[in-house]
């Protein structure tokens, strides 16, 4: 049996062999910055700070991990923040597909204006203060409301979603589950979301990062330290470990106090980032999944 596959040129095979160099580069220059700080944050904080470590662990330890969680409110922070990711991007889900499903109906009366006014707030907003006495009037000051209430829509993914919606779901579609008996709430609920698992998928991973680094909304926000999300107490760490060299006056003590400073720093990283990347591996497979091939047939 003839081979059908075509030998290839020796262009090919250079133009193969300097792509392969080039994204290998690449690769390392993303891949060794994250075994760079995991390392570092296992290694002896004095030789962290002399510039010891290069890839592996010196003189492994778990010093700053244990001063990290050594905190009082670690655990509970840790909790808020899961509690906040996971309600705050189901609210944020849940509005922007509610948001982008009509202004991608085309039979939709004037969801130009809308868009518009959606548009309108990208470019505008009125500030801080009126946020925050908006906020207070709510009476959702202080509370956990206040971490996912005022960004329970992001413009930006509602645009992308009702992109998404235009191009993937066919008015064929529409009209075929209409002349079945279907409403818009069932063609929706029994349709659209089913085979839109790729554009949840990514608005997914969008608000739960966002909503899993937010720090600043609860720094203004709230005051209860038992509402602190996990980035906030993080940082709490950071700052009570910094010291200042007119604070200590014994070298020694001053030397080991800026080493474990500098060794919080990986530790505080590996501790944020490592339950996103612990779920991106099972988000990341909806990417690349025609959910559309199939649907419909000519």
């Amino acid at each position: 049996m003839k081979s059908s596959m075509l030998a290839e040129s020796r262009s090919d095979r250079l133009f193969n062999g300097v792509n392969a160099v080039v994204l290998t580069l690449f690769l390392i220059a993303v891949l060794y910055p994250l075994i760079f700080i995991v390392s570092a944050s296992f290694s002896d904080p004095l030789a962290v700070m002399s510039g010891k470590v290069w890839l592996y662990p010196v003189k492994p330890t778990l010093a700053g991990y244990e001063a990290v969680f050594k905190h009082n409110l670690i655990g509970r922070s840790f909790l808020n923040s899961i509690f906040y990711t996971a309600a705050g991007t189901a609210v944020n889900v849940v509005m922007t597909i509610l948001a982008a499903y009509p202004l991608a109906r085309r039979d939709f009366y004037g969801r130009q204006p809308i868009l518009f006014l959606f548009l309108f707030t990208m470019l505008f907003s009125g500030g801080l203060i009126p946020s925050y006495l908006l906020v207070k009037e709510l009476g959702m000051l202080n509370t956990a409301w206040a971490m996912i209430i005022p960004g329970a829509l992001g413009v930006w993914n509602m645009i992308v979603t009702r992109a998404y919606f235009q191009t993937t779901i066919p008015d064929e579609l529409l009209e075929a589950a209409q002349i079945d008996g279907c409403n818009d709430f069932s063609f929706v609920r029994k349709i659209v979301i089913p085979l839109s698992g790729p554009i949840i998928a990514v608005i997914a991973l969008f608000y739960g990062v966002a909503h899993w680094n937010q720090y600043f909304t609860a720094l203004i926000f709230l005051n209860d330290r038992e509402l602190y999300p996990l980035q906030l107490v993080l940082r709490d760490i950071l700052v009570k470990n910094q010291i200042s060299p007119l604070m200590i006056s014994d070298v020694t003590e001053m030397s080991r106090r800026q080493a474990l400073s500098e060794l919080l720093k990986y530790s505080l990283i590996v501790v944020a980032t490592l339950p996103l990347m612990a779920v991106y591996p099972f988000v990341q497979k909806h990417f690349i999944k025609g959910v559309m091939i199939g649907s419909l047939k000519g």
